[in-house]
């Protein structure tokens, strides 16, 4: 039987979109899914799923995502921003910022990086992986976002990993030695979230403080020298944000690309 404590998380989020929304399953195959799924069928914006376990997780660019029963937090928020499609970079960077802050709070250390797009990472050489975020959105054929299931999972409480993560994923625990309650950061991760929402609401089209506030956040916007596994591949400078929130590269032969896709890794 598990031991999350629903209820609690509930009651926490009183004054928040996600108020008495938060729905927990023991085992589901994906909770972007079944988020996607139920916005289909006309729920409410403010939707949360929160597993112990998923046996079809998923992370971008078609990743699976390692999720150990118990040991971290998966959850996705159905919302449905007042955005265009070609916005939705913007659902995936609050999220990235609203982590780090839950986990700076929750943890007491500031220990997290944002690797873009859409990673929270510790460490460099190699940046070891502890959350990812995946950000699925269905648009109207005007372009104007119809909803999206925001899914973010973090590694809490793992000891170790399968082999061939063991030397790019981390957890919480290994990395600052103490356990993280689930629902402590559930509750606060959803705050946050509910704060950057409301942000979003207000000022729909106004990205710019949203990726400055990024490129604070993060190590990987400006000065590091990273390989791109696109196109052909190639190597080159990170060098801010485009005003679309994709990364500038200054390449080793001199010329400057847009990545699209992801695929960022340290050299």
């Amino acid at each position: 039987m598990s031991s999350f404590d629903v209820q609690a998380v509930n009651d926490a989020l009183g004054g928040t979109i996600f108020h008495n929304r938060v729905q927990h399953f023991t085992t589901i195959g994906s909770t972007n899914v079944q988020a996607l799924a139920d916005a289909q069928a006309g729920a409410e914006s403010g939707q949360v799923y929160i597993a112990d376990e998923q046996t079809a997780g998923r992370g971008r660019g078609g990743h699976t995502w390692h999720s150990e029963p118990d040991r971290g937090l998966y959850l996705t928020m159905l919302v449905r921003p007042a955005l265009r499609s070609s916005d939705v970079l913007k659902l995936s960077m609050i999220t990235a910022l609203a982590a780090v802050e839950a986990i700076a709070e929750v943890t007491g250390s500031r220990i997290m990086d944002i690797r873009w797009p859409n990673d929270l990472v510790i460490g460099s050489n190699p940046a070891r992986k502890v959350g990812g975020i995946l950000t699925e959105a269905v648009s109207t054929p005007s372009g104007e976002l119809r909803h999206a299931a925001i899914g973010i999972g973090i590694n809490l409480n793992q000891a170790e990993f399968p082999a061939e993560l063991a030397t790019v994923a981390t957890s919480l625990k290994r990395e600052l030695g103490a356990s993280v309650s689930r629902e402590a950061l559930a509750i606060t991760l959803l705050l946050q979230m509910d704060k950057e929402l409301c942000q979003v609401a207000q000022n729909g089209d106004e990205a710019e403080s949203i990726f400055h506030r990024v490129e604070l956040a993060s190590t990987w916007i400006r000065g590091k020298r990273v390989r791109v596994a696109e196109q052909e591949g190639y190597t080159g400078k990170t060098a801010g944000l485009t005003t679309e929130g994709l990364l500038r590269i200054h390449c080793d032969d001199g010329t400057e690309r847009v990545v699209r896709h992801g695929g960022v890794r340290e050299l």
